[in-house]
């Protein structure tokens, strides 16, 4: 990944006139492009984190229009000049870097913040501290329910989160579906309702998303979460699957309206087919197209070109999926309940432009990915030759909890953007092999690795997925060329003292709201 003959370095942007340009109203992508823990660890508020070492996979989604306002960000250590290489080869016109990156930023005295996805777990203690919201602790709801209490406890994250780790009892409702199926859960206002997540900003956004619909039960978060009840010295459940049931029609009969009424209230639109279709056509402004159902939804028939974006996902990391600030917005729900409710808290975000899509469309085939760049074909071999290779050095670039989940037998830990340091270590004396998850990753790399060492390059034509899939065996055993600091780890799935991880980071999420304060840049709507 070298900065290519030909392609200038992006123009250099002061601190001031980035300030700038987040208040000026105009569309704009701010990309931090370090490894998502060295992200974590200080950043800009509304950094979306694109690490360069994925950047060529990750981007044209995320920034799907060329001519954007790009910024992009580093620790002034020549990675935004690598990445604006990238870009610019891939047809983007407006690029620009952070002049003196992210340590320019805090010289300059404006705030940074740790964490990740930061605007979203902000906003998640904003609307707590504005709404009031209801909260029981952990103790509470054991006593709770032990008393034989009527109520039932909401599990308002993915599917695949609720199955690892929930409350021992819970039913997995994910947030935007919540005030959709409430009335088929829970159709006694006797009944109480108590809705948790991992930590705070589900727990949060879904109990109020029903107080907001006028549910007439008494309704409360989960403080803390599965965290908080796991500190309370609570045993949290594994493998569960108890998910709500479908919403019947009487169900929507209640929802549709309430949502509705919430929606009406903070200005969200709707929008038809041929509306959004000519704001597709709008080469001046960015639209996201997101599907806020659920995933099984999705895949059965989709609006063409959305994208799967859950409802409580969107809001729960909206930076993961629209990488541009100011952009227009426009969610799809045929029920329309779940795309209301998402709507009504990105406009009390600050999304300005926020409309709902009544219908979801037909489209079964999943987005092909975009890439910035070409696989290097020539260099692709199949599972079987890399098999009866002798001496090859197997390089693996996936992301690093992957890799140590399984990957081909003696193969090398990397991180794609410091190549150049793990070939230092590993120093092959013969052929080398990338690899990577599904081998796309690798494709991308193998031109640019085979500049940073005299050694042959080639690349696992499908990966350690194809590996896999020819029969041929996994390995656990670790070799480290680098430090495993592209992925940043929750707290439960630390190895090391996680207990300490959970207390810090929910006094984290407590502390933001002193932070975006200092920080002066969000624009979140009361309630």
């Amino acid at each position: 990944m070298t900065l290519h003959a030909g392609v200038s370095a992006a123009k250099p942007v002061s601190v001031a006139a980035v300030r700038h340009m987040l208040e000026d109203g105009g569309e704009i992508a701010l990309v931090d492009v370090r490894e998502e823990l060295t992200f974590s660890q200080n950043h800009l508020l509304w950094a979306r984190n694109v690490p360069l070492s994925r950047l060529d996979i990750r981007f044209a989604r995320l920034v799907p229009r060329k001519d954007t306002r790009i910024v992009l960000c580093d620790d002034n250590d020549g990675l935004a000049a690598r990445a604006a290489a990238i870009l610019a080869r891939g047809g983007y016109t407006d690029i620009a870097c952070l002049d003196g990156g992210v340590p320019a930023w805090e010289k300059a005295g404006f705030v940074t913040f740790s964490g990740v996805h930061v605007p979203s777990k902000a906003f998640g203690e904003f609307v707590e501290h504005d709404s009031s919201t209801p909260s029981i602790g952990a103790t509470e709801l054991d006593a709770l329910m032990k008393s034989g209490a009527k109520m039932v406890v909401l599990d308002s994250r993915p599917f695949d989160e609720y199955t690892r780790v929930s409350i021992p009892g819970g039913i997995n409702v994910p947030g935007a579906e919540l005030v959709l199926r409430v009335r088929d859960i829970a159709p006694s206002p006797d009944t109480i309702i108590v809705v948790n997540c991992a930590g705070r900003t589900r727990s949060i956004i879904g109990a109020q998303s029903l107080i907001n619909a006028g549910v007439p039960n008494r309704v409360m978060a989960l403080r803390n979460g599965t965290m908080g009840w796991h500190l309370a010295g609570l045993t949290c459940a594994s493998g569960k699957t108890d998910r709500a049931p479908d919403f019947t029609r009487d169900g929507l009969a209640w929802a549709k309206p309430a949502a509705k009424r919430v929606a009406g209230k903070f200005g969200v639109a709707h929008a038809d087919r041929a509306t959004v279709e000519r704001w597709r056509q709008d080469k001046s402004r960015t639209t996201y197209v997101f599907d806020v159902r659920d995933p099984a939804e999705y895949i059965a028939g989709h609006y063409p070109g959305a994208t799967s974006a859950p409802g409580g996902q969107l809001v729960q990391a909206t930076d993961l999926y629209a990488g541009t600030l100011g952009a227009r917005i426009v969610v799809s729900d045929d029920a329309e309940v779940r795309a209301l409710m998402t709507a009504s808290w990105l406009r009390q975000m600050g999304w300005k432009d926020v409309f709902v899509l009544a219908e979801a469309g037909d489209e079964k085939d999943m987005p092909a990915p975009i890439l910035l760049g070409t696989p290097a074909m020539d260099r692709a071999i199949e599972p079987a030759a890399l098999e009866a290779m002798s001496g090859a050095t197997v390089i693996d670039l996936s992301a690093s909890p992957r890799y140590r989940r399984g990957h081909i037998p003696g193969a090398w830990f990397a991180i794609r953007s410091r190549l150049d340091r793990a070939l230092a270590a590993i120093a092959p004396a013969g052929p080398v092999v990338l690899t990577c998850e599904d081998g796309t990753l690798a494709g991308l790399a193998a031109t640019d690795a085979q500049a940073l060492t005299g050694q042959p390059v080639h690349w696992l034509k499908g990966g350690n997925a194809a590996w896999q899939a020819a029969g041929l065996p996994l390995s656990a055993e670790e070799k480290m060329a680098d430090e495993p600091v592209d992925v940043w780890l929750k707290p439960y799935e630390r190895a090391n003292d996680n207990e300490a991880a959970m207390n810090a980071y929910l006094s984290w999420e407590v502390d933001l709201l002193d932070r975006i304060e200092q920080d002066g840049t969000t624009h979140f709507v009361r309630g």
